[in-house]
């Protein structure tokens, strides 16, 4: 005996299941010396970037090594 596929299920027009993709966000790129804001340990500048993986932020009085793409790490 054989299986048949199932049939594509379509959605009716005014489904919310049927809203278009978001493209993601645009995915920031540090230099050293830029102004950075993190949610957990404030106001801090750029020390070293490490090829677009990872940065190096100076916090004042802590330096924090943290792994990109993060998005409690914004640009200022």
């Amino acid at each position: 005996m054989r299986r048949t596929p199932p049939a594509v299920r379509r959605r009716p027009p005014g489904s919310p299941f049927s809203t278009p993709e978001i493209p993601p966000p645009p995915v920031e790129h540090f230099v050293v010396g830029d102004r950075v804001s993190h949610d957990k340990y404030g106001l801090g500048r750029v020390v070293t970037v490490e090829q677009d993986v990872t940065v190096l932020v100076d916090f004042g009085a802590e330096t924090y090594r943290i792994a990109l793409p993060n998005a409690k790490l914004v640009k200022l």
